[in-house]
């Protein structure tokens, strides 16, 4: 039987008298494909935000790998072997692409604080593996041809890939995409779908995402959960989601998918 790799049990969070989310179970096992979706208002990023340690939660618990990681620092969650992206997209726009990644590979970094003032040779040693898979993260991404770019000078589909690669470059376990398909066009999607199922099969990962781009989701996600008003209201296949009577009221009428 696959292992659970993260179980979320009662979570809840409030800001001043307002519940933003309460009572979220979830359950995600090592190698699904998971889709968070929701209207707008519905409490899927703020999930996101204490999944990640952004947020505190005010009630429940959240546990990664066996081991309760509520409340941590979000770099403490990253070391456990959570990483994101997030829905406005948040790169280093000042550094090139290669630059990006390797920021990322730096939080694993093995040789030490003294190796580095120093200049030891395991420094170098460090730096020339950290930049040789930050390459390689690009290659896989396309974006290999673009390493001394300037993040702000890539078009938007590729800063979306760029933020992924960062992500992956984190080495997780489960990662956590927010509307990776957010302002691209139909053709973008498209190969964004099928890099999506490549880099999950390549990295051997959990995928959670939220998104509005219904065919997506159907398209590509084995199970779904489905919030509303801060609350699960179903969870389930996405044929079970798709006629479900309570996620077809929630979006007020319109087709779960095209």
């Amino acid at each position: 039987m696959t292992n659970l790799l993260l179980n979320v049990e009662q979570l809840g969070i409030q800001f001043g008298g307002l519940k933003a989310v309460q009572n979220v179970d979830m359950q995600l096992f090592e190698g699904e494909l998971i889709g968070l979706i929701g209207p707008n208002g519905a409490g899927k990023t703020t999930t996101f935000n204490m999944l990640t340690g952004v947020y505190a939660p005010t009630t429940g618990s959240i546990t990664f790998q066996n081991e309760k990681i509520s409340g941590l620092d979000p770099y403490k969650v990253t070391q456990k072997g959570i990483s994101r992206t997030f829905q406005n997209i948040r790169l280093f726009k000042e550094l090139t692409v290669l630059e990006n990644v390797e920021v990322a590979n730096h939080s694993l970094a093995t040789h030490g604080i003294i190796a580095s003032i120093l200049r030891l040779p395991s420094f170098f040693k460090g730096e020339q593996k950290m930049e040789d898979e930050s390459l390689a993260f690009l290659k896989i991404f396309g974006l290999d041809t673009y390493k001394d770019e300037f993040a702000k000078n890539l078009p938007y589909g590729m800063q979306r890939r760029l933020e992924i690669a960062r992500a992956l470059a984190a080495n997780p376990r489960l990662l956590l995409l927010d509307e990776p398909a957010a302002g691209m066009n139909p053709q973008e999607t498209h190969e964004l779908m099928e890099l999506i199922a490549f880099i999950r099969k390549e990295f051997n990962l959990t995928i959670l995402l939220i998104e509005h781009d219904m065919n997506l989701v159907m398209g590509i996600c084995e199970r779904i959960y489905v919030l509303d008003h801060g609350q699960l209201i179903a969870d389930g296949t996405p044929e079970e989601i798709r006629s479900n009577p309570k996620v077809i009221e929630a979006y007020l009428g319109e087709e779960v998918v095209e």
